[in-house]
Order: structure tokens, then C-alpha cells, then sequence
């Protein structure tokens, strides 16, 4: 995705889906090791799901 498109898809989101964005770009930049989930119904995010792995140090 280039500027212009990000820009677009910014213009057409609610207040809602940008709060949810946020706390996407929150959840991954806290992870170290492991995965952020979207659960999806009828084209909408109904959860997040934040797995956090630990390495263990031999």
C-alpha cells in the first residue's frame, strides 16, 4: 500500500475502526515472540486474540 492509499483508507474509516487499528499497532508492538488474531464476522473484527510466547534460555 502506498501513502495515497493509506491516506484513502483513513478517510473512510469511523472513529470506531481507528480506535481498533490503534489497538492493533498497540498489541504487535508489544510482543516479543507470538501472534494478534483477527476474529472476523460478516466482514467486521468481533475479537482479538493476542498470543504471547516466552523463549526459554537453554
Amino acid at each position: 500500500m502506498n501513502a495515497a492509499q493509506d491516506q484513502t483508507l483513513a478517510d473512510s474509516l469511523s472513529k470506531k475502526e481507528e480506535a481498533y487499528i490503534e489497538k492493533i499497532k498497540k498489541l504487535v508492538k508489544e510482543i516479543k515472540y507470538g501472534s494478534v488474531t483477527l476474529i472476523i464476522q460478516d466482514g467486521k473484527v468481533i475479537q482479538i486474540d493476542k498470543n504471547e510466547k516466552i523463549r526459554l534460555k537453554n
